[in-house]
């Protein structure tokens, strides 16, 4: 006798504003299940459709795609549009306007909840998706099931390391550095991962996998990078590759003090001002103020962007300093003056095309997934791209470890052969930062 199968029960996803900023893809990401938008949701769309940022890019993205439907579905949207994927879409117009609690209905967030509990009093299976944790909490406080954005997620805490250690014998990491190469088996090795080799008789060895020949290869010497020098196994490991042109797309993730930005940024001017490979360097970060913001700044686009890229310059008069025994502001000027070090606003990358360049960013846990998309594709022909930041520091009320863009890549990128990554560890700014890092 067989067991007869339980037929799946459809649900009703109820899509809160900043899902579809996030993600304007996100209406097809439940197929087979009913999705629902309140009309509240395309009010506040609408208002943001014009900004010139990401948002109002996706806030269009959304209002194109559900002007496309009557191409690709069946029906209207307001009784429902079946998409391929057996999505049925509509536009939910009622809410709830008799429900005896304190959630204001001038409060747009609280109009979204009550056209989903609406649809939960008539007996639908809801499920009210958002990204804002208050928003859930409300929503869970009056009885709807309320779960956060997963898809465009990857785990922090099982990500992926970028270098692994083992312990093999003495006279294998002995043949390794004798032959310039120690053959290995495929262990569910990645491209470009690094291998950090320990014997019980206190031998050790560092090198690159090469999944190809399946063999650990030596890294690249390197004497001094601008004045400094990688100060643990990590740093060595990603200054490996950062100097390796075969690899395209390098992600550093770290908390403060590890020596990411500094890292990417002095090979950057070994390759651009020493080895000619790269035209300029681009050094970008997401604007996005830590606490307070200061409100307006005067001047031009330079004058605004050079408070938020104050770090970057820090590290630069940093590497020029240690660079050069001639005067430090001699070596900086000269460095400004040559028009090889752009500093750009996230916002005003998309729409270019960047050829042969070297670009940083910096503080990319905080950009979406969409947004690392955008800034990725537009690399040009024989351009690298660095992007740097800590999964666990992130300003962005509406990401958090998983869902941020620079985990998000790691996560997808990992398999490619042109993509390298290093978690560092280990905080070398100073003594000070080292006990902060660890114990706050």
């Amino acid at each position: 006798m067989t067991k007869a199968k339980t037929a799946s029960v459809t649900k009703t996803f109820i899509l809160d504003t900043n899902v579809l900023l996030h993600d304007p893809e996100a209406i097809v990401k439940f197929p087979k299940h009913n999705v629902v938008i309140p009309v509240t949701v395309l009010e506040e769309l609408d208002k943001m459709k014009r900004l010139p940022s990401d948002l109002g890019k996706n806030a269009r993205a959304v209002f194109r795609y559900l002007d496309s439907l009557t191409k690709i579905g069946s029906g209207t949207l307001h009784t429902g549009v079946t998409l391929p994927n057996e999505t049925v879409l509509r536009i939910q117009l009622e809410i709830k306007t008799n429900y005896s609690s304190n959630l204001s209905l001038s409060i747009n967030d609280n109009k979204i909840i009550m056209a989903a509990y609406l649809l939960f009093e008539q007996g639908e299976k809801v499920v009210f998706v958002s990204k804002d944790f208050a928003a859930r909490i409300k929503a869970e406080a009056i009885g709807l099931q309320a779960q956060d954005y997963e898809n465009l997620k990857t785990s922090y805490r099982s990500l992926y390391k970028g270098f692994r250690r083992i312990e093999l014998g003495k006279h294998e990491i002995d043949l390794f550095y004798k032959d310039g190469a120690l053959p290995l088996a495929n262990d569910n090795f990645h491209a470009n991962e690094y291998v950090i080799m320990t014997s019980p008789e206190h031998s050790s060895a560092v090198g690159k996998y090469n999944l190809q020949k399946q063999q650990v290869e030596p890294l690249l010497k390197v004497t001094s990078l601008w004045g400094i020098k990688p100060r643990n196994v990590e740093q060595r490991c990603a200054v490996d590759m950062l100097l390796r042109d075969d690899i395209k797309l390098i992600t550093l993730i770290g908390q403060a003090g590890t020596g990411k930005t500094l890292l990417a940024l002095a090979c950057g001017m070994r390759k651009v001002f020493d080895e000619n490979i790269y035209s300029r360097i681009l050094i970008s970060r997401p604007i996005i103020p830590l606490g307070r913001d200061i409100g307006y700044l005067p001047g031009t686009k330079e004058e605004k962007l050079f408070n938020w890229m104050q770090p970057i310059y820090d590290n630069l008069e940093f590497l020029c300093e240690s660079s050069s025994s001639s005067e430090q502001n001699e070596t900086m000027r000269w460095v400004m003056e040559s028009r090889k070090v752009e500093m750009e606003a996230v916002t005003y990358i998309r729409g270019r095309s960047l050829p042969k360049m070297y670009i940083i960013i910096d503080e990319a846990q905080n950009l979406t997934p969409h947004e690392i998309k955008t800034i990725i594709s537009r690399a040009g022909e024989d351009t690298k791209v660095i992007l740097t930041g800590d999964p666990t520091q992130i300003d962005n009320p509406y990401l958090d470890q998983d869902s941020n863009g620079l985990s998000y890549v790691v996560g997808k990128f990992s398999d490619q052969k042109i993509f390298g990554h290093i978690f560092l560890e280990k905080t070398e700014r100073s003594e000070l930062a080292a006990i902060a890092a660890d114990v706050l």
